[in-house]
């Protein structure tokens, strides 16, 4: 969700026992658009986690009975997704850095320098935790499991093929595919099935960074570095030691930092930025990009040397539009998370509404399914999802060609898939009841079969058999 500034808002905990840290956190936040939950004690914290939906998590590490740590650990078991960052003094950074192995988003240390770092941190947070809550679905019965991959469609069987396989190794992994393809959930399942992982994952996004931040957030930095570096503060790569490395959105890395990126994966050494001290860099990278890379190199905007160094285990991810029997699993996923954040559990797709979202191209991938489908759940009124309320951007993700009447008006753009699909005019009933014919003809007449494929159950499909009389 987004506010008319153009930037995620959601909701936030504060754990804070200094009352006027605590205010001042609010009004900066709530400033901002978010939603903001105020606590004062990590038992306050730990009860608000257990009955309310959260994003992001901002708690001090030190507190009476439960501390900081207490909290993280409390979040990463009533919800794993939310994005955790932890506010410490001075003296307290390596109190920090094992939150951070812990799972913790990132730190703020005490006094803060400004609003606005705590501004960008939360913002960058919730970009993260859109794009892994998005492109992670739980576990269904019709699924297959690799690592936090989940997929049904037999495109995905190669890519899950080669995770298993490069996993267990230390070989440098390059995760190729459209933005919201599941790449951050492959990286995750690549560290999943490794030796490493009892170590942390580390992440960084390229494109949310200026190139001076982006050098601080990866490589770390000494006091004085640059202007406002009051303290030294360790790098991404340094945290994720004994663990792994992922570097999203590659392809933004400017030619500076793609040379002292290259320094990490040749000789395993890096400097902080404003020193002279090398490190080891004990980490396994895993990069990815939606970009084309080779085009690149020929542009002479990203390094050959640098390509190869990364490309020693290439895989590519398919768009969703390519595996269209993934939706299914995927929106079942899904829902099942919108639901309990919007306190509407237990949704379900019936046929028309899926064979819509079958036959949709999704340009935006899961993270755009997330997004049909969260407006579905606000739309419906009752427990089933039906085809009329699933809107499609009818212009930008879908194409303009068949949509008539609808392209200026605020119709769900069912109908337009509609047109598309079936030609003008024909109804919702009409699409699903091809639907059901296609289903039934693709798994040879078996109906239970036909009913997983279609995402519904099997008394409903003898309820619709019925009904079409088919």
């Amino acid at each position: 969700m987004t506010d008319a500034r153009n930037h995620p808002v959601g909701r936030v905990l504060i754990a804070e026992d200094e009352a006027g840290l605590r205010s001042f956190l609010a009004e900066v936040l709530e400033g901002e658009g978010h939603q903001v939950t105020l606590t004062a004690s990590g038992l306050e914290a730990q009860a608000a986690l257990q009955t309310q939906a959260f994003d992001v998590l901002l708690t001090d590490l030190k507190m009476p009975g439960l501390d900081g740590i207490g909290v993280l650990k409390v979040a990463k078991t009533e919800q794993p997704n939310v994005a955790v960052i932890v506010l410490t003094a001075h003296g307290s950074v390596d109190s920090a850095v094992d939150a951070m192995r812990l799972g913790a988003f990132d730190y703020l240390q005490k006094p803060l320098r400004s609003p606005g770092q705590l501004r960008t941190l939360v913002q960058r947070a919730l970009e993260g935790r859109g794009v892994e809550a998005a492109d992670a679905p739980t576990e269904t019965g019709a699924a297959s499991r690799t690592g936090e991959l989940v997929w049904q469609d037999p495109a995905m069987a190669p890519v899950a093929s080669a995770l298993a396989r490069v996993a267990p190794t230390q070989a440098t992994v390059l995760l190729i595919g459209e933005s919201g393809t599941g790449k951050e959930v492959a990286a995750r399942s690549v560290h999943q099935l490794s030796r490493r992982r009892a170590g942390p994952f580390v992440a960084v996004n390229c494109a949310v960074l200026s190139d001076n931040l982006l050098e601080s957030e990866l490589f770390g930095h000494e006091k004085g570095a640059f202007t406002g570096a009051v303290a030294t503060r360790q790098g991404k790569i340094e945290l994720a030691a004994g663990g792994t490395f992922f570097l999203d959105e590659l392809g933004e890395l400017k030619l500076d930092l793609q040379a002292k990126l290259l320094r990490v994966l040749e000789g395993r050494t890096f400097e902080r930025l404003g020193g002279t001290r090398t490190y080891a860099a004990d980490v396994r990278i895993v990069a990815a990009t939606h970009r084309d890379l080779h085009g690149m190199i020929q542009a002479g905007t990203f390094r050959e040397d640098l390509y190869h160094r990364l490309a020693v285990f290439p895989i590519r991810l398919p768009p969703l539009r390519e595996r269209p029997g993934d939706i299914p699993v995927l929106a079942e996923a899904l829902l099942g998370r919108i639901g309990a954040e919007l306190g509407r559990p237990a949704l379900r797709l019936d046929a028309g509404a899926l064979a819509l979202l079958k036959v949709a191209t999704f340009s935006g991938n899961v993270r755009e399914l997330r997004n049909v489908l969260e407006r579905a759940v606000i739309l419906a009124t009752e427990d089933v999802i039906e085809a009329k309320h699933i809107w499609l951007d009818p212009t930008a993700a879908h194409g303009t060609e068949g949509l008539g009447r609808h392209t200026n008006s605020r119709a769900p753009a069912a109908h337009a898939a509609l047109d598309r699909v079936a030609g003008a005019g024909e109804t919702l009933e009409a699409l699903e009841r091809r639907a059901i014919e296609r289903a039934l003809a693709a798994q040879g007449g078996n109906r239970k079969r036909a009913a997983e494929m279609l995402g519904i159950g099997l008394r409903t499909l003898y309820e619709k058999i019925k009904r079409y009389e088919l």
